[in-house]
C-alpha cells in the first residue's frame, strides 16, 4: 500500500498538467487504495464496529421520497438500477447503472472541501443482447468541488456526468462514456417494497450486520441508448435497489448470488443467497415475492432453493460462474429455470470498488416448454475469485 502512495506522490511531482481531469488522474491510485475499504468494510464487521456510525437495526420506518436520498450517518450505501429494454424492431438490451457511497470519516477534522469524508464509485454497463456484446465502465471520485456526491434533502446522486435524480415520482438516469450512452426515464408501477423484517434485511448473525433495503420492482422505462454512436429509442422495464447500513457480511461469508425477476404474470421476485467458505448456504439468505397488487411474501432461506448448472469460465479473470439456475419455491408454486442472456457480462471494476463480479441480463423459462419465457431480470454473482469461491461448483463440474 505504501508503495502505491509513493508512486502517486511521484506522479504529483512529475506530471502536473493542471485542471480537473489531470488532478483526478494523479490521485486515482490513492483513491483506489481508499476504495478498497468499501469491500473491506462490506466483508469485515471488525472494521466497522465503531459506534460513531449508525447501524441498521430493527424498527426503522421508511418514508418516501425521503428515503431515496442519501443516508450519510450510515457508512455504506448504494443505488442500483438494472433493466431489460428493446427497440421497436425487436433488438434487446440490458443495462446497469450503480452509484456507491462509502464513508471514510463521519466528522472530518479538516474543514477543507477537499477533505475525503466519503468516496463515490459508479458502474455503468450496457449489454447488447442481440449481438452478445458487453460494455462496462467505472468511476471513482470524492466530492471535491462537485465531482461526485449524493444529496440528503432530495434525491440526486452523481459521479461526474453520470446521474440519477427524481422529477416528481419519475427517476431520471443519464450516463455517457465515449460513444456509449443512456438517457432514461423510469416511472414506478408499484409502491416501494421493503425487504426483510421490521425494516431490516439481516445479512449476518450480529445485530448490526444488516441493511435497510427496499426496491422499486417494476419501473416502466423509456428513453434512448447509444451503442457505438448509434442512438436507439428503447422501452421496457427496470428495477431499482437502494441499501444502506454500516456492516454487512462476516468473514466466513465469501460471496452472494442475487436475483431480481419480473414475471409475465405481474409478480416480481427478489432472492439472494450468501455462500460460506465451507460451501454451505448461509441461513441469512432470503427473498421477497411481490404479488401483482403489491402485497409481499417474505421468503426465508428454507423456503427456496437455487441450484447452479452450466459453469462458464471467464477468459478475462479465470472465474467460473453458473450460467443456468434452477429456482424452486414449492410452497408458492415457483419452479422455473433462469439462464444468462449470454455469458460474457463480467465487470472488472478494480479501479473503483476493487472487485470482479458478474452482473447481467437473465431470462426465466417455465419447466413446461410450451409456456416459453415467463420473465426477465438481472443476476449478480460475487465472490467467485479466490481459492474457496469455486465450492459452489463441486456438485456440477465434471
Amino acid at each position: 500500500m505504501s508503495g502505491r502512495i509513493q508512486k502517486a506522490e511521484g506522479r504529483r511531482q512529475n506530471g502536473r498538467k493542471g485542471g480537473r481531469k489531470s488532478l483526478a488522474f494523479i490521485l486515482a491510485p490513492v483513491f483506489c487504495i481508499l476504495a478498497s475499504s468499501f469491500w473491506l468494510l462490506f466483508f469485515s464487521n471488525d472494521l466497522v464496529a465503531e459506534p460513531i456510525w449508525r447501524e441498521a437495526t430493527p424498527g426503522y420506518q421508511f418514508a418516501f421520497p425521503r428515503d431515496h436520498a442519501a443516508h450519510t450517518d450510515y457508512r455504506i450505501e448504494w443505488w442500483y438500477y438494472t433493466g431489460n429494454l428493446a427497440t421497436a424492431d425487436g433488438r434487446r438490451f440490458g443495462y446497469q447503472l450503480t452509484f456507491f457511497r462509502t464513508g471514510i470519516t463521519p466528522e472530518p477534522s479538516n474543514p477543507s472541501r477537499w477533505t475525503v469524508r466519503d468516496l463515490y464509485m459508479a458502474h455503468f454497463a450496457l449489454s447488447d443482447l442481440t449481438n452478445q456484446k458487453f460494455y462496462a465502465f467505472e468511476k471513482l471520485n470524492r466530492a471535491g468541488v462537485g465531482w461526485a456526491g449524493a444529496e440528503t434533502n432530495q434525491y440526486r446522486v452523481w459521479n461526474e456526468g453520470w446521474e440519477a435524480r427524481l422529477e416528481g415520482d419519475q427517476h431520471i438516469l443519464s450516463a455517457a462514456e465515449g460513444n456509449m450512452q443512456l438517457a432514461l426515464t423510469l416511472a414506478p408501477e408499484k409502491v416501494p417494497i421493503i425487504h426483510g423484517e421490521h425494516g431490516v434485511s439481516q445479512k449476518g448473525a450480529a445485530v448490526g450486520n444488516a441493511s435497510h433495503y427496499y426496491s422499486l420492482t417494476r419501473l416502466r422505462t423509456t428513453g434512448t441508448l447509444t451503442i457505438n454512436g448509434e442512438e436507439l429509442p428503447v422501452s421496457g422495464s427496470s428495477w431499482m435497489d437502494h441499501e444502506f447500513g454500516t456492516s454487512f457480511l462476516e468473514p466466513e461469508q465469501v460471496g452472494w448470488d442475487w436475483f431480481s425477476l419480473q414475471l409475465n404474470d405481474g409478480r416480481e421476485l427478489m432472492l439472494f443467497q450468501i455462500r460460506r467458505a465451507d460451501g454451505s448456504i448461509d441461513p441469512h439468505s432470503s427473498g421477497t415475492l411481490i404479488e401483482p397488487d403489491g402485497r409481499t411474501i417474505r421468503l426465508s432461506q428454507t423456503d427456496f432453493t437455487l441450484t447452479p448448472t452450466q459453469p462458464w469460465r471467464s477468459p478475462a479473470s479465470g472465474a467460473s460462474y453458473p450460467m443456468t439456475w434452477k429456482i424452486a419455491a414449492p410452497a408458492h408454486g415457483l419452479h422455473f429455470l433462469v439462464r444468462a442472456a449470454f455469458p460474457g457480462q463480467e465487470l472488472q471494476t478494480t479501479a473503483s470498488t476493487g472487485v470482479i463480479y458478474w452482473e447481467g441480463s437473465i431470462i426465466a423459462s417455465s419447466n413446461d416448454a410450451a409456456q416459453g419465457i415467463i420473465g426477465r431480470g438481472y443476476l449478480e454473482m460475487t465472490g467467485y475469485i479466490g481459492k474457496r469461491m469455486g465450492a459452489v461448483f463441486d456438485a456440477v463440474t465434471p
